[in-house]
Parts: structure tokens; C-alpha cells; sequence
């Protein structure tokens, strides 16, 4: 008898990967179509929406080559959150290209917000700093250039959504606008505690209600798939996920207490609490991971460029990404590399700051910025992973998943950074497995108690550096952030008792709290 499949989509900045999982949870096929990423300005970063769906037409294909399409059962969907879009209803085409999440053509707008007092108000609803980030200032600006006055927006002409909206549009054949509600929690639209959209922040943005999608459940319901081929058209979509949040279901973190890092373009670190009221006094933002009858909130730190950090250096060198960890010397010589391409995210929240070489001598070489470019994705993980220790207590683990989790190198740096356990399970794409997982649980063919007990191959790190060492590493790294910000040192994050860093954000301007 032939076993249920369940069919991974999961839809990132770089590339659409397809993966077939089985009822044991075992990745049975797997495939992946690039895709590209324009620049067209300084700091302006766009993707085609057509190209993005031919590359899920593209992976789906690869990947059921070999496969009896008949046995899948459903479909589970992960994608990037905050890059937004526009389209029209009634033909589908879009008006311009999607505005990507590391986009920073809002920063003006975003300062004038700021400056009018608006951040408490947006974070205290949304859950979120104000910040080009996310999707609310990236609607405006589509609005703006393609809906001045909003009167196709109004009459329901015009849709904006996220990429899972746009891809639920297109596999339902147009049918219905739709959004998941994680993915909505990131827009700075929604009231993340009543999940639904806040007519306030909607007044703030100027954007009409009638050109959101509908807001649904992780488990939908959604439209059944129509056109993706081989594919038979009636298959059913049966879970939506944000790719941070599905790594974490993923990593089949069910319950507070564990905490994932997706090391990608840029990295998240997120990790459960029982409910929203903890995140009162966290630095970091507030986020719906899903919500499956049940909602399942979540603290999450963004880090903007991490694996963007190493291209760039990789590319400044002419060497491959795989070539800077062996190039990396065993010290940085007291180098250090602020990637504050576009400012920082959490725990900073802070759009002036710039990128930064320092401490650079005559011996410095080519060795030494390969180490501090590593060194700075660590350090940034661990000053995020230290906000997580004020609401859910000491983390003594990280569960690491992405692209960058091949090197390890940067596995063994994080643990000695961190003075935390690092568990990296030999599966990569945990976001296109969590997707699948809950497509699964919403199939009858898995729960989340026979998840849990699934044995998965992992290595781990422990860290091999005393907390001394620990100590002054992140001392010399908060030094070199203090003057990539122009901040005194009384502006740097205070320590702790033990190895965490307690982020005491003095500037409330910038979103810290």
C-alpha cells in the first residue's frame, strides 16, 4: 500500500525549495530552483513576483520527478515574511516588483514616525519597534506610487500581501485573498494579542482595509491548489508558516523553553513563551509562530545581515563563501566587522548605525577579516539570545538550522561566543520540514506528540572557551558597536550576572525599550 506524502514549499529570499516528506518524517526527495535579487538602488531590494512563482512551479516539479503525485496528501507552505507586494484583483498581474524584507527605501518615512512619538504605540500593539523592515511602510510606498489618492484600493481593486498571500492567490487559481497569521503578525498592521488588523495603524500607514487579505489560521482553511503541476488539482494546502516560524516547529519546539537559530541572509532567533503578557519587558519583539487552533506566541530577535556579511566579504576577496571559513584565521588580531549595511536590527533597533572595520593594523590581512566576519554573526546571535534569557530565563542550548549551519567553523564560534550548547540536526531545511510537519498534523498523519519523539540525527558543540575569555570577546565586540552607532559607552549593553548580556537600551527613540 502505498504511504502518504506530504509536500513541502518552502519560499526563500535566494531560492524556492520543494521537499517531499513521508509519515516516519523522513525527507524522501528534495529539490530547489535560485532565484534572483535586484538592487536597482542603494538600498533598495526587489524580487520579480512572476519569477517567484515560476520557481515554486520549478522546485515543485524537480522535486515529485520519480513520484507518484496521487499520494500526496497536502501541502505545507513556509515563506520569507515581511517583503510585500502589489497586485490587481482581477487579473493578477503585479504592479511593480515585491519590495524585500532587507529593504531600506522607507528609512525617511521611517524617521518622520519615529520622530512624531509613534513607536510605543506601534510596538505596544503590534508587538514590533517601527522600523522599514517590516511590511506596513513597504505597503505604503507601493500605495504611494501605484494608488496615490487609494481609490482602487478602496473600491477592492488593488491586494497587497506578503509572499504567502501571493502564493496562496496563485495556487488557489485567484480565488481568495488570504493571509496566515504569523506572516500577518510581521506586516506592523495587525493587533498581534486580537489578531486582526488595528484601523489605527491602518490610518497611520494609509492603507485601506479593502486591500488586505483575510486574515486565517495557520491550518487554514485555504484553497485547494489549482496549476502546479504534476500535481492533480483539487490537492488540498493544509499549513502556512512564516519560514522563521516553521523552523521552529521544525525543530519541534512545542512548548517555551528552547530557542532556534535560522542562520540566513539574515538570521532569526525565536523561541516560545506562554503568553504575551511575557514580553513586557523584553527587548525583543513580540510574534504570533502559529496558530493551530491554539495561538503559540513567540520572542524574536532579527539580525539583518549575517550570511549577507559573508557574501559580501566573500565577494570583496574573491574567494567562494565555503573558502572564508578555511581562509579564517584563529584570532581576529582585534578585528572587528559591524555589518551595519543598512543599520541594525535587534537588539539595537537602530537605522543610523554603519558598517565598520576596526581595529585594523599593518598585520592585518585577509585571514583576520574572514575571522571577524564569522565572529560578527556570532556576536549579534548572542547579544539576541541574551534578551531571550530576561523573559524565559538562562538558555543553555541553541538548536541551529539554515544555510550557513554547513560550516562548521561558525557551529564551534557560537558555542565558544555563546557558552551554549549548539545543536545543529544534520536536516538543513527545517523550515520546509516544520511546514510539513504541521501539514501533517493537520492531515491525521502525524501529532505533536509522535513528533516529538521522531529520532533525528544531530551534532553538537560545546562551548571551549572560559566565560573570562567570553567576557572580554563580547567587551571588545560591544566596544566596536558603541562606534559603529556613535554611542558613548555609557549606551553599550550592561552585563549580567553569569554569561548573559542584559540589553539596556537608554535610546528610546530608535525602538529600544
Amino acid at each position: 500500500m502505498n504511504q502518504p506524502l506530504l509536500l513541502a514549499v518552502d519560499q526563500g529570499t535566494s531560492a524556492t525549495k520543494a521537499l517531499l516528506v513521508d509519515a516516519h518524517g523522513g525527507v524522501v526527495a528534495s529539490a530547489s530552483a535560485p532565484l534572483g535579487i535586484d538592487h536597482p538602488r542603494s538600498g533598495w531590494v526587489e524580487q520579480s513576483p512572476d519569477n517567484i512563482w515560476d520557481s515554486v512551479l520549478e522546485a515543485v516539479a524537480k522535486c515529485l520527478t520519480g513520484h507518484d503525485p496521487s499520494r500526496v496528501v497536502g501541502i505545507g507552505l513556509s515563506s520569507q515574511r515581511e517583503s510585500c507586494l502589489l497586485w490587481e484583483r482581477a487579473t493578477g498581474r503585479p504592479l511593480g516588483p515585491m519590495i524585500g524584507w532587507q529593504d531600506r527605501r522607507t528609512v525617511d518615512r521611517c524617521a518622520v514616525l519615529l520622530a512624531d512619538g509613534l513607536d510605543e504605540e506601534v510596538r505596544r500593539v503590534t508587538g514590533l519597534p517601527l522600523d522599514p523592515m517590516f511590511s506596513a511602510l513597504k505597503a505604503q510606498w507601493l500605495l504611494d506610487t501605484h494608488d496615490p489618492d487609494r481609490t482602487r484600493a478602496r473600491r477592492g481593486e488593488l491586494c497587497l500581501g506578503t509572499v504567502d498571500s501571493w502564493l496562496l492567490w496563485r495556487l488557489g487559481g485567484g480565488r481568495e485573498h488570504l493571509v496566515e497569521v504569523g506572516n500577518a503578525a510581521r506586516t506592523q498592521l495587525l493587533d498581534v494579542r486580537r489578531r486582526d488588523w488595528d484601523e489605527r495603524l491602518l490610518d497611520v500607514f494609509g492603507i485601506p482595509r479593502e486591500a488586505l487579505p483575510r486574515i486565517t489560521a495557520s491550518t487554514g482553511p485555504f484553497p485547494a491548489v489549482r496549476g502546479l503541476p504534476p500535481l492533480t488539482d483539487g490537492t488540498p494546502v493544509l499549513a502556512v508558516l512564516g519560514d522563521s516560524h516553521a523552523a521552529l516547529f521544525g525543530h519541534r519546539v512545542f512548548v517555551p523553553g528552547s530557542v532556534k537559530v535560522t542562520y540566513g541572509t539574515g538570521s532569526s532567533v525565536m523561541g516560545l513563551i506562554p503568553g504575551p503578557e511575557h514580553a513586557d519587558s523584553s527587548p525583543l519583539c513580540l510574534t504570533l509562530a502559529w496558530d493551530d487552533g491554539t495561538p503559540a506566541y513567540a520572542l524574536e530577535g532579527n539580525i539583518r545581515s549575517s550570511g549577507a556579511t559573508l557574501r559580501w566579504l566573500a565577494g570583496l576577496l574573491r574567494v567562494g563563501e565555503a573558502e572564508l571559513a578555511g581562509l579564517a584565521a584563529a584570532d581576529s588580531g582585534g578585528v572587528h566587522l559591524v555589518p551595519g549595511f543598512g543599520g541594525l536590527a535587534a537588539p539595537w533597533w537602530d537605522n543610523d548605525t554603519t558598517g565598520l572595520l576596526s581595529g585594523l593594523t599593518f598585520a592585518t590581512g585577509a585571514p583576520q577579516l574572514a575571522r571577524a566576519a564569522l565572529e560578527s554573526v556570532a556576536f549579534q546571535i548572542e547579544d539576541v539570545v541574551a534578551g531571550l534569557d530576561t523573559a524565559t530565563g538562562r538558555v543553555t542550548s541553541l538548536l541551529a538550522d539554515g544555510g550557513a549551519t554547513d560550516n562548521a567553523a561558525l557551529m564551534q564560534l557560537q558555542a565558544d561566543t555563546s557558552g551554549r550548547v549548539v545543536r545543529r540536526p544534520r536536516d538543513r531545511d527545517l523550515s520546509a520540514v516544520g511546514a510539513a510537519y504541521l501539514a501533517g498534523c493537520a492531515a491525521g498523519v502525524f501529532t505533536k506528540t509522535r513528533l516529538a519523539g521522531l529520532t533525528r540525527a544531530e551534532e553538537v558543540y560545546r562551548p571551549g572557551r572560559s566565560e573570562p575569555d567570553q567576557e572580554r570577546a563580547l567587551q571588545g565586540w560591544h566596544d566596536a558597536v558603541a562606534r559603529a552607532r556613535g554611542a558613548s559607552a555609557a549606551q553599550k549593553p550592561a552585563r549580567h550576572e553569569g554569561a548573559a548580556v542584559r540589553h539596556e537600551h537608554r535610546d528610546d527613540r530608535r525602538g529600544a525599550q
